[in-house]
């Protein structure tokens, strides 16, 4: 016959029991009462075709058959109460491994600078942290956790935001300045060279900027480089490629 949920629940009850030696002390251990204890016990003994306990009015004690039974299952069921003890180590002081996978940006200037203060104060928890401007399924391959531009994240997934918004900003080098010219609105940025910017989507990002009255302008950007991190960028920027 298989064992049912029913079956499980009243095994912890009747080892309650055993250990207790009355329905009453068991009933207090267990938060129930003792007639709902003794509803479940010949609930069991039915079902199982074989009587488990002796009552009386003062105590309970072992037929046979229940002698038999605790000493089957009383070690199974006290290596789960074991497991599930140890698990309290967990909460405690945590620890294990933890697979992160974030935009390189994150990497550099959320992670890098942090890292020193949680490695002292977790020092059991193991961090591997994969940096990929590239979007990724974090379920299928494995991760427990992202960092991604907010504009990037699918619907689906549940967000926590990390920092306040962020403001971009266009910049040139001032050999660039001086051999194309500073732009004076943002209608001109569409006639300069420009440093594009792919996401992880594998879109390529247009260009949101504010006018003078805060209005937020799309702008479709021009240039000969399209680059999927920002390192690269700022190097190329400071060499003077574009803007």
């Amino acid at each position: 016959m298989p064992t049912s949920r029913s079956d499980l629940a009243d095994l912890t009850y009747f080892l309650a029991i055993a250990r207790a030696g009355t329905f009453r002390r068991a009933a207090t251990e267990l938060g129930v009462s003792p007639s709902a204890l003794s509803h479940a016990m010949r609930g069991l003994e039915e079902r199982l075709g074989v009587r488990l306990l002796n009552r009386t009015n003062r105590s309970v004690t072992l037929t046979a058959a229940g002698a038999e039974l605790r000493d089957s299952v009383g070690t199974p069921f006290d290596r789960i109460e074991n497991a599930i003890e140890r698990l309290n180590r967990f909460r405690e002081s945590p620890s294990g491994r933890i697979r992160l996978n974030v935009v390189e940006d994150a990497a550099e200037l959320l992670i890098a600078p942090v890292m020193g203060e949680f490695t002292r104060r977790y020092p059991d928890v193991e961090l591997e942290i994969l940096s990929s401007n590239r979007l990724v399924d974090i379920v299928a391959d494995g991760y427990d956790a992202g960092i991604r531009f907010g504009a990037t994240i699918p619907e689906d997934m549940i967000a926590r935001t990390l920092t306040a918004p962020l403001t971009w900003g266009v910049v040139a080098a001032p050999s660039y300045l001086e051999r194309f010219g500073t732009p004076a609105a943002l209608s001109d940025i569409a006639e300069h060279r420009c440093l594009r910017i792919r996401s992880g989507d594998q879109s390529v990002f247009d260009w949101e900027l504010a006018d003078a009255g805060g209005r937020v302008v799309e702008i479709v950007t021009p240039g000969q480089v399209t680059l999927n991190e920002s390192r690269s960028m700022l190097t190329m920027a400071l060499d003077g490629v574009g803007l």
